[in-house]
């Protein structure tokens, strides 16, 4: 798994505040040092996941998963969505394997929750792309995507996943994920506490009559 530095939204309620607050950054691993590190181990690893903050925010994003598609890894991609444009290059040049992007909630709330200005026509691109994707892979290779979201009682109830459930009307695999206030990129959050399991599991029942496959993590 590698993470990405830096993120072009503020969430929060995020779980990798270091990643986010350059002020509280990690220490950094040169890209020469990650491919020699997976040629070591390319016989016992079957892929990487890329993940952040929001890697599709590097331009040279494309040239680094090409290094490691040399080494016939599989690609699983996470992303927020907002650079659809690069999303549609890493799919038609066949880079990536899987691709999983967080929903953080109904496009009317999406200001609020990221508390930043999002270009939500970006996001809906990124969605509509990410949904096709199989269907255009057919007979050249194989890709399979997620979409999820975590279930912040701040700021989602019933009606927000009836608004989502619309939203993803068809598609295949939707995630809910437990929200965790143990480390958060706004100190406050951590006083938000996560919804019981009984009530992640109502919000489940209203995505299953949009979506074919719900699963919820982290209960």
């Amino acid at each position: 798994m590698i993470f990405t530095s830096g993120c072009n939204l503020s969430c929060p309620f995020c779980h990798n505040p270091e990643l986010v607050n350059p002020k509280l950054s990690m220490f950094n691993i040169h890209e020469s040092e990650i491919i020699e590190f997976l040629k070591k181990r390319k016989k016992i690893l079957d892929g990487v996941v890329i993940t952040g903050g929001e890697p599709t925010i590097y331009p040279d994003l494309i040239d680094f998963i090409k290094k490691i598609k040399k080494l016939n890894l599989l690609i699983k991609l996470d992303t927020n969505g907002t650079n659809p444009e690069l999303i549609k290059k890493l799919i038609d040049e066949k880079l990536v394997d899987y691709v999983a992007m967080d929903i953080k909630g109904p496009l009317s709330k999406y200001p609020e929750i990221v508390a930043k200005d999002v270009d939500l026509q970006n996001i809906k691109k990124s969605v509509e792309l990410i949904k096709k994707a199989p269907r255009e892979y057919s007979g050249q290779a194989k890709i399979d995507y997620e979409f999820r979201t975590t279930v912040i009682p701040k700021y989602l109830d019933k009606k927000d996943f009836e608004k989502i459930g619309e939203w993803f009307k068809g598609a295949k695999n939707y995630y809910l994920q437990q929200y965790r206030n143990t480390k958060t990129l706004d100190p406050d959050f951590q006083h938000v506490y996560p919804y019981d399991e009984s009530k992640l599991q109502e919000f489940a029942k209203i995505m299953k009559k949009y979506v074919k496959d719900i699963g919820i993590r982290g209960i």
